[in-house]
């Protein structure tokens, strides 16, 4: 059963996601909604606490299922590289192609819904497709388009694909994407979605966004998190490794127990940097952008960026991995994976003792 609070904030009335433990990461960096024409109710709330479900009892925590378990057991062994998976949305072809270029170089591919298409095939076909070449799928799972029995079919389906992580997002709403005609559903937030996925054995992660308002709770959310089941924090882009450095610090500070796996950034061209520059609270390090676009060869200027960042980042005490994120643009899917793959092993080669 989901877990919720007996009573819902006051700041849940007036948010358009319909959001129990807000803010989402796409608060504006001037505090308003991602949506443009409302501030966050959510800004200037107190941190809501995640409370189970009364009317549940006292349900354990299930051992973790063998393919979260390798995954967990991997990350508390050595650092991991995962990498955003570029494949089309919808395209059969352009995910196996993907995952045949990207497998035996990164430890999992984080395959979530596309960024830049609404209609998608279902998480655990994808995850499926993926997991058939051989490489280990770390599935995001975002509440915009279903409602909590569709999200507990996918959790389930998750589990008998054998995924080895899942990863709970609220998602953006509808009206920011190429589907605005589409009504969104919120049954639930990424906390609640947390908790549904960890009662299922999943190994589950969550994202935090260290420098959208409200900046200074940052790391009390995540707690949030921990509390219904998150194991597993994906720092996004933040500045560079200092900035990570100092989240990781805090959420520690607060008696946090996740692994963190921070974003690093790969771009390698104008298209590459127009789609990472759509991530609503995007902060990168100085300069970053400019001396790929302004390189001769930006393609290789950005995979050696990204090698730099990732190695600065993982030096920082408490990281526990990498996430080379971004995406391509239209037809460079497969090119783009095969600088993930370059990436992860020159990353390996530098990070190795």
């Amino acid at each position: 059963m989901t877990a919720l609070p007996t009573s819902l904030p006051p700041a849940a009335a007036a948010c358009p996601k319909d959001m129990v433990h807000g803010p989402c990461g796409g608060v504006r960096f001037d505090g308003l909604c991602e949506l443009g024409d409302r501030p966050c109710p959510f800004v200037d709330a107190p941190v809501v606490r995640y409370l189970p479900d009364p009317g549940a009892g006292a349900v354990p925590t299930p051992p973790l299922l063998p393919s979260a378990a390798a995954m967990a057991a991997l990350l508390a062994r050595r650092p991991v590289v995962v990498a955003d998976f570029p494949a089309r949305a919808l395209d059969r072809a352009s995910l196996e192609r993907c995952a045949d270029v990207l497998v035996g170089h990164v430890d999992a591919v984080l395959a979530g819904d596309s960024g830049s298409a609404r209609v998608q095939f279902p998480p655990a076909y994808r995850a499926a497709l993926v997991q058939a070449r051989g490489l280990p799928a770390w599935t995001g799972l975002n509440d915009r388009d279903r409602n909590r029995v569709a999200l507990e079919g996918e959790v389930a389906a998750l589990a008998d694909v054998g995924v080895a992580g899942v990863h709970c997002v609220t998602g953006d709403h509808p009206r920011t994407g190429h589907r605005p005609d589409a009504p969104p559903v919120f049954d639930l937030d990424s906390t609640a979605t947390a908790a549904l996925a960890r009662a299922a054995g999943h190994l589950v992660s969550v994202a935090e966004s260290p420098m959208a308002p409200p900046a200074d709770r940052r790391a009390a959310r995540l707690r949030q998190k921990e509390a219904a089941g998150a194991d597993v924090c994906f720092v996004n882009h933040c500045g560079g490794a200092g900035p990570v450095g100092r989240f990781v610090r805090e959420a520690r500070d607060l008696g946090s127990t996740s692994a963190f796996i921070a974003c690093v950034p790969v771009v390698l061209d104008h298209a590459s940097a127009a789609l990472l520059r759509s991530f609503t609270t995007l902060v990168l390090p100085e300069g970053f952008l400019d001396g790929i676009l302004d390189a001769a060869d930006p393609h290789a200027a950005g995979i050696e960026a990204a090698v730099d960042l990732a190695a600065q980042v993982l030096a920082v005490d408490g990281v526990s991995g990498v996430d080379l994120s971004g995406g391509p643009g239209p037809g460079a899917e497969t090119p783009y994976a095969e600088a993930l793959a370059e990436i992860a092993d020159r990353l390996a080669i530098r990070t190795t003792p």
